[in-house]
């Protein structure tokens, strides 16, 4: 927005006997205007404003017509004592915590925002900026990076209270790290599903995988469950292992596969916000499947690991040794 500004020359307003301050004054009363009284109109109190007429401040010259009083008790133009400047400023100031911003706004096409986040901070990063300037995301670019620290948060709130829950189910500290081993099983297989289908991990995606966290430790708390009662029952940690594996097949595939099905609907869905819930479904049909899988394979042989750390596993290790000794002898 061009702009006329009036400078006062501090030199010759000096050598003149004009005060800074009365030559500021005497701009502002001409151009803006200033009250000097109040007129009252039965319970009304209307201030009176001094102001030049518009057609004397319609044109610079007729402002630099005024006269300005000196501390010699003379009268000094106004365009002996002000230097006027054709200046260019900002439509408007916007402010945020005391200080000045100017919003660069643009639209995607084609592709998710993080990704054109991360192609465009490398190259915002080599544009020289004067001192005291910096540049900085904001509206849905600010909005995901809080949102992604609020998922990650309740993603990590969520595993401690399923080993809280688990640790008091099992009375163990150590058996629940055993179970929850199907969490990054899990999380594998939704980023690969989510890769797989060319989905981005957006925030409906992150709610899938937060959902995964209290749906695929059921397989791994069948197995564990089961193995515990053969295991009081006398039998072998490895025997236990293998009769709780065939026998608990059959509820986990079950399980598993109504929670398949029932997403399946959901992540084919062609319907009005189905961009919205794809991604929930793909992620959590993913983790399931691999979940599923994977448990049976990898949580009996870390069972087994992590046994020895166990009170009742060593209890239980001193017994067979003590046998095998007596058979021995």
């Amino acid at each position: 927005m061009p702009e006329k500004s009036f400078v006062v020359d501090r030199k010759r307003s000096g050598d003149m006997g004009v005060v800074f301050a009365q030559a500021a004054m005497t701009l502002r009363i001409g151009l803006t205007g200033a009250p000097v009284a109040r007129f009252r109109d039965g319970s009304r109190d209307i201030d009176v404003r001094v102001q030049l007429r518009p057609e004397d401040r319609a044109d610079v010259e007729s402002v630099l017509d005024l006269k300005v009083p000196t501390n010699r008790g003379g009268m000094v133009g106004l365009r002996d004592v002000v230097n006027v400047k054709d200046t260019v400023l900002p439509a408007t100031i916007e402010r945020q915590n005391r200080e000045r911003y100017v919003t660069i706004t643009a639209n995607l096409a084609g592709r998710p925002l993080g990704s054109v986040i991360k192609d465009l901070k490398p190259k915002l990063e080599t544009i020289q900026k004067p001192d005291g300037y910096r540049i900085e995301f904001a509206g849905d670019a600010e909005m995901m990076d809080e949102t992604f620290a609020n998922m990650a948060l309740a993603l990590i709130l969520g595993v401690v209270f399923i080993y809280f829950v688990l640790a008091s189910q099992f009375e163990s500290l150590v058996h629940p790290l055993t179970i929850m081993l199907s969490l990054p099983l899990a999380l594998v297989g939704a980023l690969v599903t989510l890769f797989l289908f060319g989905i981005s991990l957006d925030i409906i995606a992150m709610i899938g995988i937060v959902l995964l966290m209290g749906l695929v430790t059921k397989n791994a708390i069948l197995l564990v469950d089961y193995t515990n009662q053969l295991r009081e029952k006398g039998l072998s940690i490895t025997d236990a292992l293998l009769e709780a594996g065939p026998t608990r097949l059959r509820p986990i595939l079950m399980t598993s596969a109504a929670m398949v099905l029932g997403m399946l609907p959901t992540a084919i869905g062609t319907g009005a916000g189905a961009e919205f819930r794809v991604p929930m479904s793909i992620s959590v049909i993913g983790g399931v499947i691999s979940s599923t899988f994977l448990t049976l394979i990898v949580v009996p042989v870390v069972y087994i690991w992590m046994d020895r750390f166990t009170i009742k596993g060593r209890r239980l290790q001193k017994r067979a040794e003590a046998a095998t000794f007596d058979v021995d002898e």
